[in-house]
């Protein structure tokens, strides 16, 4: 190939990517940005970064001009002889070594500032939250309030939040891009970083990540972080200090009636005249609440849901969804009415809901009718207490999973890799290991392929019925 045509071929790369960047640009959506600090933290990082770039550009500039000066100025010509040469100078070697020094100055004085000031210690009266990194979920102690939840926290605006950082395993990162920076969470060691959540970030969700490679599923250890009023978020520390209770919720199907059940394994659809959305433009709020009710606009799936008994028949039985009810909302007005206060799932925007695809060869029985009274029975007496504590269960106990006693008022479910509705959680019951790479929690359901031990699950070795399974669910998304 002719240097021509490699260079042509090259310009051409070069304007398709710089197209391509243009175009991401372009976009005002960067909801992981960095760039948009809503935190004093954040702030301090942001002011380094823009001093450091300016300062960076500066000298960038300077050199370029003075090395394009000297290849012009002193370039080879003809006729000329050989210009005299230089062996060593005094003046110069001192000038090229006093000036990257001045410079030096220049980047180390609010750098080490910064450090000073984002690593001090938090301010007195601050909301302390230990959190604990797992292979691959996250788990937040609120010591002060005895509360213990998984992969969602919720903060008050306008206080610092002092956290604590340790690993159970191996080396995890704790980041959230809009609040704060990262911090890496290392075994036998607590590291420490705090920030305090700007007043005006009230009633907003923000993504949460490790950033330190982990195993397998590192990409799925995401979540969420809620930054509420003091008010909301005393009324969700009361809720989530009581024992778990079984909570009045919204039935599993939409206003337009009943789903008809569809073959086995096959998906639940919108049945015609329902309210489902047809265009993308409608929001993540109708997302949301397809989602919670185990539907699908038209030409979409969802995996197949199990439907629950009517309470009014069964007293022990309830709703497979986690609704949001009046006691829950916790607001009118502006104001607390009562405990547990939960952040409404239609105002959570689409960059916070998950979208990850479920296997395709993982299907669930349609039709059945889950109760929530037998759910409780089937899941105190299966593998589940031993990974799992519920308070109000005493037959639950177990520390190696996530604490699940309010688990029903969660937005997902495996980290954040999916929305926390029936239809989901029935199939990450029954296979969780095909749902996220080589998690630790077992593969329950009877003649389902357990990808890590290479075998099928059977009912002597403690697998559970689909039926079984829509019991537990039923029990779990009643969980408040």
């Amino acid at each position: 190939m002719k240097g021509s045509d490699r260079l042509r071929r090259l310009a051409s790369y070069a304007l398709v990517a710089a197209i391509a960047v243009a175009a991401v640009s372009c976009n005002e959506a960067h909801p992981n940005t960095t760039l948009t600090p809503h935190s004093d933290f954040g702030r301090e990082i942001d002011f380094l970064w823009d001093r450091l770039l300016l300062l960076g550009t500066i000298v960038f500039i300077l050199v370029e001009g003075a090395l394009l000066y000297v290849v012009f100025r002193y370039r080879r010509r003809e006729n000329q002889p050989t210009p005299p040469q230089t062996h060593g100078s005094t003046k110069l070697e001192i000038a090229w070594t006093l000036i990257p020094a001045v410079v030096l100055v220049f980047i180390a004085v609010p750098t080490v500032k910064t450090i000073f000031v984002t690593q001090a210690q938090a301010a007195p009266g601050s909301l302390n939250i230990d959190v604990t990194g797992h292979q691959w979920w996250w788990e937040f102690k609120y010591p002060e309030y005895g509360v213990t939840t998984a992969n969602e926290l919720y903060l008050p605006a306008g206080r610092t939040v002092n956290f604590r950082l340790r690993s159970a395993d191996v080396i995890h990162s704790f980041w959230t891009p809009q609040l704060g920076g990262k911090r890496d969470v290392v075994t036998n060691r607590t590291n420490y970083i705090w920030y305090t959540p700007d007043s005006s970030t009230a009633s907003n969700v923000w993504n949460g990540f490790c950033v330190e490679y982990c195993g397998a599923s590192h990409a799925n250890m995401r979540f969420r972080v809620f930054t509420v009023t003091q008010a909301q978020f005393d009324s969700w520390v009361a809720g989530q200090k009581m024992p778990a209770r079984f909570g009045a919720v919204a039935p599993a199907t939409p206003t337009g009636g009943p789903i008809p059940p569809p073959q086995e394994g096959a998906v639940v659809t919108t049945p015609a005249g329902s309210q489902g959305p047809t265009q993308a433009a409608q929001g993540a709020a109708q997302r949301i609440a397809q989602q919670s009710s185990g539907t699908q606009a038209a030409g979409g799936s969802q995996p197949a849901v199990p439907r629950p008994q009517n309470p009014s028949a069964n007293p022990g039985a309830q709703s497979t969804v986690a609704g949001i009810t009046a006691q829950n909302a916790g607001t009118t007005g502006g104001n607390v009415v009562a405990a547990g206060y939960i952040f409404p799932r239609e105002n959570i925007p689409d960059f916070a809901i998950p979208h990850s695809p479920i296997p395709a060869d993982l299907k669930f029985t349609s039709g059945l009718t889950g109760s929530a009274a037998r759910g409780k029975q089937v899941f105190s007496g299966a593998a589940c207490i031993g990974c799992h504590s519920i308070a109000g269960n005493p037959a639950a106990m177990g520390i190696v999973g996530p604490n699940l006693t309010h688990v029903g008022s969660r937005s997902t479910i495996a980290a954040g890799r999916f929305p926390n509705t029936a239809a989901y959680l029935a199939l990450w019951i029954k296979n969780a290991r095909k749902m996220k790479p080589e998690v630790l929690m077992p593969t329950l359901g009877v003649d389902e392929y357990d990808p890590v031990l290479k075998a099928k699950v059977t009912s002597a070795t403690g697998g559970l019925t689909d039926q079984q399974i829509a019991d537990i669910v039923a029990y779990l998304t009643a969980l408040k």
